[in-house]
């Protein structure tokens, strides 16, 4: 049987000020430095026989705090960086509402339908990750793989792994750092546990809306 651990990277001041991210290689602020320490203490005792992330250095910082305990390598991966949102990407929310009214609706109400003007559909997301993370399993064979990434794309790969369409998206939410497991076996994936933050109580954070 194989175990997935999927985390969010911790968080960033683009998270915190409501600002679409993307591909933009943003640090972890002081919050989401503490927040991947936390993971990685956390995460400490358990036997985890690899590490894949995406390469951006939010999520990169975030696998290296999971790895040190473990004396792992982060193998970083480019199937895994963020959702490319394209014109939105360094704006905030409320500039994307106000340019962007009919589109941001239909990004609501069916996300499954839109592709960010130069930017990514969430089929794209799916298409590049779940691939990777089929072969990464069958490759592992038996142990613990924890796969370190982003909102949209952790989103659209539990979506995927509960055999759901890209029209569930929002009906999923994962706050930064937030891991989800599943197990793998006998053919079937199981979800086992689902943004788990118990580990984050140190750690202050104004609750946010799903972003």
């Amino acid at each position: 049987m194989v175990e997935i651990i999927l985390a969010r990277h911790g968080e960033t001041d683009l998270n915190a000020g409501e600002i679409f991210r993307g591909l933009t290689d943003v640090e972890l602020n002081e919050t989401g430095l503490r927040q991947a320490e936390l993971l990685g203490a956390y995460l400490g005792n358990e036997k985890i026989d690899i590490i894949y992330s995406s390469p951006l250095k939010r999520a990169v910082k975030t696998a290296e705090a999971i790895a040190r305990p473990h004396a792992l390598d982060v193998n970083t991966i480019r199937n895994l960086i963020d959702f490319d949102y394209g014109e939105w990407q360094g704006l905030p929310l409320k500039e994307i509402k106000e340019k962007y009214p009919e589109l941001y609706r239909d990004w609501q109400d069916t996300p499954e339908q839109v592709r960010i003007p130069g930017g990514e559909s969430l089929e794209d997301v799916r298409n590049r990750v779940m691939p990777f993370v089929e072969d990464a399993v069958m490759r592992c064979g038996e142990g613990k793989i924890v796969f370190v990434s982003h909102r949209v794309v952790n989103k659209v790969l539990i979506c995927s792994l509960l055999g759901l369409g890209n029209a569930h998206f929002w009906n999923v939410r994962l706050d930064t750092c937030g891991i989800s497991r599943f197990s793998c076996g006998d053919g079937r994936v199981v979800l086992t546990g689902h943004n788990d933050t118990s580990f984050l109580k140190p750690v202050e954070v104004i609750p946010s809306s799903d972003f």
